[in-house]
């Protein structure tokens, strides 16, 4: 490839801040990643329907462009996507399906089977099947959001700008009044487990905040769950909070994949609590943020609010912003340019 890439871009969410009746993890750091790239010199073309435009009426076509049919590309690049049933399983047109699951099964038909464009399969949800033929296709590159991503595959985390992690001020977060003391954004998809072992005992005994799409509440009587908010909210509830939980999936945990939410919260100001299960990222927050349980949760929140708004505070969050560095985008950047010029061999 020469010094420019055309990369086909396919992912099913959003640029802007979508719609609140939808989740969209990406929104927090897809849109530096494609700025970046296009910085960095490629040109992008996005492959799925424009979803900010139909759903959500943001117009950015003068910014990005957008192509549901098969233009030429140097490379493709996916948000990978898996069957959800009743959702992408169902026929075209049905009520309520998303066609995201068939598009992508036509562009790695064109594109990676048919073309041998050289592919980059990011697993960002850890759903790609172990035994997935994708993983021995040549001109496939599995990546993960994974400090230890599964045998063959390339850590890609989720990126934050460079800008925005530089100039951030610990002092001025910790001088911030925090009525909160323990929040949690996200939505339940496997994470019952976590929730009871690490969240629930604490926050029955804690002023408290859950939200995001929790369907089955109902073992959690008495918790404040307050669903879905919109995409900038979430910066709003963490600047609110003095900590937060990293409640993962088991198969997230094993990997040591830690979800945008860390950087997040610490940008907001928002202490990161860390089961200590979670392989190989202890590094990602400090030694004194470590939880084994809801009772040491309990504790260290309560000592967070004994040194709020102290210069104990502030060096603590210091700390954790500058253990967000793995996630700087120039990183992330660095990791997708090797790949786009020098794809790497699958081991047969």
């Amino acid at each position: 490839m020469g010094d420019e890439v055309l990369i086909g871009y396919s992912f099913w969410g959003f640029l802007g801040s979508g719609v609140v009746d939808t989740p969209d993890g990406g929104r927090s750091h897809r849109r530096p990643l494609v700025d970046g790239l296009r910085q960095a010199g490629h040109d992008i073309v996005f492959l799925q329907p424009n979803r900010d435009l139909c759903d959500a009426g943001l117009d950015l076509t003068s910014s990005y462009r957008w192509d549901v049919g098969l233009p030429e590309l140097d490379a493709l690049f996916l948000e990978w996507r898996w069957p959800i049933a009743g959702r992408n399983t169902t026929p075209c047109g049905r009520p309520g399906h998303t066609c995201d699951l068939h598009r992508q099964a036509e562009l790695i038909a064109h594109y990676t089977h048919r073309l041998g464009t050289p592919t980059i399969l990011w697993d960002k949800d850890r759903q790609l099947d172990p035994a997935d033929p994708l993983r021995r296709t040549g001109n496939v590159t599995i990546c993960e959001a994974a400090m230890r991503p599964s045998p063959g595959a390339t850590p890609l985390l989720f990126p934050v700008a460079d800008a925005i992690l530089d100039s951030a001020d610990p002092t001025m977060l910790a001088a911030q009044n925090r009525s909160t003391p323990l929040v949690y954004v996200g939505n339940q998809y496997d994470r019952d487990e976590a929730f009871d072992t690490f969240f629930a005992p604490a926050a029955a005994h804690l002023p408290h905040l859950i939200a995001g799409k929790w369907n089955n509440t109902h073992r959690w009587p008495g918790l404040n769950f307050v669903g879905r908010v919109p995409f900038p909210q979430v910066a709003e509830i963490h600047a609110d909070a003095l900590a937060t939980v990293l409640l993962l999936p088991g198969r997230y945990a094993e990997a040591g994949q830690i979800t945008q939410r860390i950087f997040e919260a610490v940008l907001a100001g928002c202490v990161p609590l860390l089961p200590t299960g979670v392989r190989g990222a202890a590094k990602l927050v400090p030694a004194s943020l470590h939880v084994r349980h809801a009772i040491d949760v309990r504790h260290r929140v309560g000592w967070l609010a004994e040194i709020a708004r102290t210069n104990n505070h502030a060096d603590l969050i210091d700390d954790c912003l500058r253990r967000l560095d793995p996630f700087r985008l120039s990183t992330q950047l660095g990791v997708l340019d090797r790949l786009l010029r020098h794809p790497e061999p699958v081991p047969s």
